[in-house]
């Protein structure tokens, strides 16, 4: 495993580099990168099953994705945009909701993680961490945790549950899904890394 301060490149920029590019090739490779996350996680998000206070959705996926494969900071601007665009009134939630009233409810915490999530897994990312399938798992699973913080301490103060009931609404019906969200995603980078070795060989 590299050292965690040594950097390396995000995937995209391995496909699209931008060093030494003029600044506004720059500007017009990053805002088409976050019109096309924002895009990606919408539409995650409508896939949607009702189970309780908390959906389940294809947003985790989304942001797995966003963040690993744009590194930071570009993953974190991307999910800023979704979260904001939503906040300002753009059904790109679950369900396709939209506003401040339901950015703060009870699932706002599992929205703020997802801020954490793409930039901690941008961050690992840029050290090494997705080009293969063990280290790309465990920097995916450090980002799902840091969904889940947010969201249970958030959840569990807007409703008032307890901690049994907390777990029991927004982490337990979860784990298995997230789990398949977590390999697709841990197996999905380190492969198109290696497509990406092949083409420029």
């Amino acid at each position: 495993m590299r050292s965690m301060t040594q950097r390396t490149a995000a995937l995209l920029d391995h496909i699209a580099p931008v060093r030494s590019a003029p600044v506004v090739f720059s500007a017009l490779r990053a805002g088409l990168c976050v019109a096309a996350g924002v895009l990606l996680l919408a539409a995650l998000s409508q896939l949607r099953v009702p189970i309780g206070p908390v959906p389940f959705t294809g947003q985790t996926l989304g942001v797995l994705l966003v963040g690993a494969a744009f590194g930071a900071p570009l993953g974190l601007l991307t999910v800023a945009a979704y979260l904001l665009l939503g906040a300002v009134g753009l059904p790109v939630f679950a369900g396709a909701e939209s506003g401040v009233t339901y950015a703060l409810g009870p699932t706002g915490g599992y929205l703020l993680g997802f801020a954490l999530a793409a930039a901690a897994l941008g961050y690992l990312v840029r050290r090494g961490w997705d080009r293969n399938v063990l280290t790309c798992a465990a920097a995916m699973l450090l980002a799902n945790a840091l969904v889940y913080v947010p969201g249970l301490l958030w959840l569990r103060t807007s409703l008032g549950l307890s901690w049994q009931a907390t777990l029991a609404a927004g982490l337990t019906p979860f784990l298995l899904g997230d789990l398949i969200k977590l390999l697709i995603a841990a197996a999905a980078l380190p492969a198109a890394w290696r497509a990406v070795g092949r083409q420029h060989a």
